[in-house]
């Protein structure tokens, strides 16, 4: 679990969007290219469901990626994603589309990225989370690391961790245990 200081839950408190890259962070990273030039990966459902209960809970989720992918878009729409954005090398941009179409400031914003490319939204958005596996120069510009790895439960983690601070993690369990 993410080991957080008063100031780190604060910023959680204030979350009402959560952006996500894609390699590395739903996924382990690993790609796997098709013939046809499609490529494959593998998500952790354990992540996709704290997704639901996140947006239940209110909280809105979009994907920025540098990639585009068939299974990623298929992804996104099983889960309910408000905002897609694809072949995204710079960030930035879709980052600041986003945040005008939901009428939010960066404080609102947590985004969770891995490489070098992560590095301008992990220090502008309100709350900058690393995946425990992250490249050492994004670890170092985060506001908080998770202990679990990209594509292995790290977005489960974050997400856990927002509705804790927002104290809506029981009211997101409620439907299972009642």
């Amino acid at each position: 679990m993410i080991d957080a200081t008063p100031d780190i839950v604060e910023r959680a408190r204030r979350i009402k969007l959560l952006i996500l890259d894609c390699d590395g962070v739903l996924t382990d990273g690993r790609i796997i290219m098709l013939p046809d030039g499609d490529e494959t990966k593998a998500f952790d459902v354990k992540d996709g469901h704290a997704m639901v209960m996140a947006q239940r809970a209110g909280l809105r989720i979009a994907i920025i990626s540098g990639r585009k992918s068939s299974v990623v878009r298929a992804r996104a729409t099983e889960l309910g994603v408000a905002h897609l954005h694809e072949m995204a090398w710079v960030k930035m941009e879709p980052y600041e589309k986003i945040l005008t179409e939901e009428g939010l400031t960066d404080d609102e914003v947590c985004f969770v990225g891995d490489d070098v490319v992560d590095i301008p939204l992990l220090r502008r958005a309100g709350l900058g989370v690393a995946v425990a596996d992250a490249v050492v120069e994004a670890r170092q510009h985060s506001h908080v690391v998770t202990t679990k790895p990209g594509g292995r439960g790290a977005v489960r983690e974050v997400i856990e961790f927002i509705l804790k601070a927002q104290n809506k993690w029981d009211d997101a369990l409620a439907r299972y245990i009642s």
